[in-house]
């Protein structure tokens, strides 16, 4: 099988398909499958465009949950679509408006129907629901940030990680993979392919070469001692990486 593989979209539906076309996907006529390591939306203004090519292809697809997915599901859920700093910074309050086609002062004045509409979405009632904590293969594991371990005061590798419960996913996402990795939470015999965190921060701190985010940062896959990391930070950057593995 051919993987495709990209993560953090964030609602760039432009520059995604462009990193597709580059990567042969849409020409490629064998078995394959694209595999998405969460975070969907929340940054880019294409979100419609995103939920409508994940809808249309949802059979070729592999999709992993991200931290932004938990992001809409709280806004929705517990927060009744409420515009709480956190949501709008993090720009899910605007995936929402996008998603939902509402209307800003409306939204903010009946909230509770703001929320309600964005439940009925295609992204909340079908593409959520399908996505996995993680996906693996004979040589590779996917996840969005990484996977369940003990991050503080220091990262320490769990055995058990597989079965971990839904509280120690939920916080596996937000973790720093290239960190991790380095600290030795790794799997010996397979690589971890993972999202999340900008692929300048490995580049610049572990490989010496460019900043974080100024016009040197290096925004191209990290590759490192059990770890591909992908997050190209779109917003700054206005790529997305894709790579291609086979197993």
């Amino acid at each position: 099988m051919r993987y495709y593989v990209t993560a953090d979209i964030h609602g760039f539906y432009t520059p995604f398909i462009k990193a597709l076309k580059e990567s042969g996907y849409f020409e490629d006529t064998g078995e394959k499958k694209l595999l998405i390591c969460g975070d969907l939306f929340d940054r880019g203004k294409e979100a419609e465009k995103v939920q409508r090519f994940v809808v249309k292809n949802r059979d070729d697809l592999i999709l992993i949950r991200g931290n932004h997915e938990d992001l809409f599901c709280e806004m929705v859920e517990r927060d009744q679509g409420l515009a709480y700093y956190h949501h709008v910074a993090n720009g899910t309050y605007q995936t929402a408006l996008m998603l939902t086609g509402y209307d800003p002062t409306m939204a903010r004045i009946q909230h509770w129907d703001f929320a309600e509409a964005a439940r009925e979405t295609p992204y909340y009632k079908e593409i959520i629901p399908s996505m996995l904590d993680f996906f693996e293969t004979e040589k590779y594991i996917f996840v969005h940030g990484w996977i369940p371990c003990i991050a503080e005061p220091f990262y320490c590798r769990i055995p058990d990680w597989r079965t971990a419960s839904e509280e120690a996913w939920n916080l596996a996402r937000w973790i720093n993979g290239m960190d991790a990795a380095r600290a030795g939470v790794i799997e010996d015999d397979k690589t971890i392919i993972c999202g999340h965190w900008h692929c300048s921060y490995g580049h610049s701190n572990f490989e010496g070469r460019g900043s974080e985010f100024g016009e040197d940062a290096d925004f191209s896959p990290y590759y490192g001692k059990g770890i591909i990391a992908l997050d190209a930070c779109t917003a700054r950057s206005k790529k997305v990486n894709v790579i291609v593995v086979e197993d």
